[in-house]
């Protein structure tokens, strides 16, 4: 598409429906697998660092998009359950990297398999056969559309 055509009103109206029902569909699957003992950021942050080695809480406050003493309260909650651990940063040792502990893996696995279970008795419940084909089709052109 050149700068100055416009996306067609078939692009305008997908964008809109795909954004509204990927924010929702996310919001029932945490709340699928909400834990009573953690709060949405808490979770939001043990999912983070499963994906990544040691960081620190400049880079998670960064990440998650709150202020940095916001995330420090965050990883001091986290903490005290037992889900992270402080460490000094090999490279640099004024800093701290914040990484899982082996309960915090567990707590994470244990969330996505739950969210995993939900989403897929929901479209063995009420999709058919090829219903479940057009999505698994759909989400090949959302994939496609990430990448650069």
């Amino acid at each position: 598409m050149s700068e100055n055509e416009s996306p067609s009103p078939s692009a305008v109206q997908a964008s809109r429906e795909v954004r509204a029902v990927i924010s929702r569909l996310r919001r029932r699957i945490l709340k699928a697998s909400e834990v009573e003992d953690l709060t949405l950021g808490q979770s939001s942050v043990l999912a983070r660092l499963s994906d990544k080695g040691g960081v620190t809480a400049s880079e998670l406050a960064a990440t998650e998009g709150v202020r940095h003493q916001s995330m420090t309260a965050t990883i001091a909650a986290l903490a005290s359950k037992g889900l992270v651990e402080r460490h000094p940063d090999p490279d640099d040792g004024r800093r701290l990297l914040i990484t899982l502990t082996a309960q915090g893996v567990r707590r994470v696995e244990e969330g996505r398999q739950v969210r995993t279970e939900w989403l897929a008795d929901r479209l063995q419940a009420r999709c058919t056969e090829e219903e479940r084909r057009a999505v698994i089709a759909t989400m090949a052109v959302l994939e496609r559309l990430t990448r650069d």
